[in-house]
């Protein structure tokens, strides 16, 4: 027991090196939060802390006769895509799943309920009847002609919905996640709340499996901003993987395991986790159920699921012994999966192998690769590089979390942050002034989009801040979400390691 109590601090105080001392997960945790309130839609609350922003889209769905005020701007336009936002609250709600006690401790996880809440009170109000969900706000085509701030609206706000003849179980199916996530960050301080969101959570899982269909073959809008390429199976599994975590009804594990291969769960190995490819979330959470003893007649096909998720970390972490199966790193060490807005997936790639670095720990597990065995800390380790990296360790010296550290992207491709605050001058800005006077200019950005996750370097670690350099500069919710966890246990592990004792027995039990 010594001996193992030893090597863990060997690693522990190895893991955290005087050169990442420098990086401030607090910093990081306290900015990432920031950056959802930049991206709020309809009327602001008293305690609204980004100043530069005011109330915009106050007649979202005034037009279909439903009130669809609320929600979050994905990126740097106007328009409120379902899908994504969708993702980005469960991946905030599974964050705080995982590092609750963390977050608190660092006193942000008020900020954490008020980001998931913002985007789950909307989705109450878009999830109109059993059968009917509001998809988008906005019209992508006009909106990107357009560049004004978005208390200036002057675009489409035709708002668009799925149902029993237009179905959208790609988009039902994540929102239903997403609720039951939620629902479950909410269980402990507000109980109605949390029944209401897993009652929306389950209608709209049933209302996705029974009309089923993709929503971008029947919203024809979204093609070309968020065409669901994966399909519709993986969120219908994600949704059922999600309210079987939140109501532990055996009905929607039977439906994982019943549609695993089907829908592809034990068939895909996917080297991506994104706003559309759910897969590799479903089969590490599959993964996790495995040690449970009332999961024992599942095993064979929970084994599978678990292949197909270690494909996945094993792929990230480049130990195949292919180079096909394995993913691209830069010559700085970041995940490269593709050109336009890569640090979706560093991000979503850092959150699991952080998390499941923490069940093979506490299962006393390894990682099996084809280039051998991997220890959980190998597993945090290189999800910490890839944080860091973010954070400026890397070989442009730039942090792609803007408002973090002295060198961050400074003409982010954003609407609202690149023109004159409205709260400064509330002259009315239309589309075309946008363009002339503010897109093309080659000052930095007038208001700080603080938190926001930029589309970050390309494959040689290269990096243009420019706000016409859109794959690179522009930011998106999703891109932010899966750190806030992420940084909370860095930081963490930073402090105990930092605040040491010699109760070695204390915080080998912590972590």
């Amino acid at each position: 027991m010594e001996n193992r109590i030893a090597l863990f601090f060997f690693t522990l105080l190895t893991f955290f090196t005087p050169k990442s001392l420098a990086i401030d997960y607090a910093d990081a945790l306290t900015k990432s939060l920031l950056y959802f309130e930049s991206q709020r839609s309809g009327r602001l609350p008293y305690n609204q802390r980004i100043s530069w922003r005011d109330h915009s889209g106050l007649t979202d769905g005034l037009e279909q006769g439903v009130d669809l005020v609320g929600g979050y701007y994905d990126a740097g336009d106007h328009v409120k895509f379902g899908l994504p936002m969708a993702f980005t609250v469960t991946m905030l709600s599974w964050g705080v799943l995982e590092s609750r006690q963390q977050i608190a401790a660092a006193s942000e996880l008020e900020h954490a309920l008020e980001a998931i809440k913002w985007g789950t009170d909307y989705f109450i109000k878009a999830h109109t009847s059993p059968n009917v969900l509001w998809a988008e706000v906005g019209d992508g085509d006009t909106d990107h002609y357009c560049w004004q701030r978005p208390e200036d609206m002057t675009t489409s706000r035709r708002a668009y919905r799925i149902d029993e003849n237009n179905p959208g179980s790609d988009l039902a199916g994540e929102t239903a996640a997403a609720m039951a996530a939620a629902s479950m960050v909410f269980k402990s301080t507000n109980r109605h709340y949390s029944h209401l969101l897993l009652h929306h959570a389950q209608q709209l899982f049933e209302f996705g499996d029974k009309y089923r269909g993709k929503y971008d073959s029947s919203l024809g809008v979204v093609k070309g901003y968020y065409t669901s390429v994966s399909g519709f199976m993986d969120e219908l599994l994600w949704g059922a993987m999600w309210l079987y975590r939140a109501t532990d009804n055996e009905k929607y594990l039977k439906y994982v395991i019943e549609n695993a291969h089907g829908f592809g769960g034990i068939g895909w190995a996917i080297t991506e986790f994104s706003w559309d490819v759910k897969y590799a979330g479903i089969q590490i959470m599959a993964s996790k159920l495995l040690g449970e003893a009332k999961h024992k007649q599942h095993s064979q096909t929970l084994l599978q699921y678990r292949s197909k998720a270690e494909f996945y970390l094993c792929s990230i972490l480049n130990k195949h012994n292919s180079n096909n199966t394995s993913v691209v790193h830069t010559p700085g060490g970041l995940i490269y999966i593709r050109e336009w807005n890569n640090m979706q997936h560093v991000s979503t790639a850092a959150f699991l192998l952080t998390f499941y670095s923490d069940f093979l720990r506490e299962s006393n597990q390894n990682l099996n690769c084809r280039e051998g065995t991997v220890r959980h800390e190998e597993l945090l380790r290189f999800a910490k590089s890839q944080v860091d990296y973010i954070l400026g360790s890397n070989p442009m010296n730039m942090s792609y979390m803007v408002g973090y550290g002295s060198n961050y992207p400074q003409r982010v491709h954003h609407r609202g942050a690149s023109i004159v605050s409205y709260r400064e001058n509330k002259g009315f800005i239309g589309c075309t002034q946008g363009y002339d006077n503010w897109y093309g200019r080659q000052d930095p950005n007038p208001n700080l989009l603080v938190g926001a996750l930029v589309g970050g370097p390309d494959f040689e670690d290269k990096f243009v801040d420019s706000r016409e350099n859109f794959m690179q500069t522009e930011a998106c919710t999703y891109n932010t979400a899966p750190l806030v966890g992420v940084f909370a246990k860095l930081l963490a592990l930073e402090e105990q390691s930092q605040s040491h004792d010699g109760d070695d027995q204390q915080l080998v039990a912590s972590y």
